[in-house]
């Protein structure tokens, strides 16, 4: 059986992913680079600036905000040390406190703050994030890089976690063969997969843990 051929912003299976963060992967985004077939402009270089709702109490679902739209992806298994995470839901602003109730509350795996409004604006449910002694809300921005290497989508990334500085590398595909080949094409074999529920928990000291490196 051909394996499935994917590309970059195109929907796929459920991808697996190696994601690493820390200060210098110089040399392994130069082979990257050296490696990566022609990649579609629009990806070359990306910006964005997104909201992470880190919970004390949950490692396994993943929810940021970009552009008013709420994202939430939750973990669903780890392969030959690869990580496969799957949408859980999708949400835009205003939104329904029917939806923050069964849905968005829930995957934090937190206590149920009083809602009492019907429709909740980008700003209110940032004041009931902020108010959560459990919930914390991060400011990340994003410029990344794209490639594609092996089949697999690959990119780079400077990341502002709050402000940090911190950098991060990956790939991913719905072919583990292909990232584990990856992985030793451009020397990441090794390097801890961190993603970026981890990665941010432990820049603002919510996991006591370093960075790769």
């Amino acid at each position: 059986m051909s394996k499935e051929k994917i590309g970059i912003g195109e929907i796929s299976k459920p991808r697996f992913e190696f994601r690493s963060f820390g200060q210098n992967f110089d040399n392994a985004h130069k082979r990257m680079a050296r490696f990566s077939v022609p990649v579609p402009e629009k990806v070359w270089e990306r910006h964005s600036d997104e909201i992470y709702i880190l919970s004390r109490t949950n490692d396994i679902n993943n929810t940021k905000i970009r552009d008013g739209k709420m994202d939430i992806k939750t973990y669903v298994q780890t392969i030959d040390g690869l990580e496969q995470w799957n949408p859980l839901m999708k949400g835009e602003f205003p939104i329904q406190a029917s939806v923050l109730k069964d849905e968005v509350f829930p995957a934090f795996q937190v206590g149920m703050p009083a809602l009492d409004k019907e429709v909740y604006t980008y700003d209110e449910f940032m004041e009931i994030i902020n108010n959560h002694p459990d919930l914390q809300a991060v400011r990340v921005h994003k410029q990344r890089l794209g490639y594609m290497v092996n089949d697999t989508i690959c990119e780079y990334g400077e990341v502002l976690i709050n402000g940090a500085r911190v950098v991060t590398i990956n790939s991913e595909s719905t072919e583990v063969e292909d990232i584990r080949k990856t992985m030793k094409d451009v020397g990441l074999e090794g390097v801890e997969n961190i993603n970026y529920l981890q990665a941010i928990k432990r820049v603002i000291g919510m996991i006591n843990k370093p960075l790769a490196n």
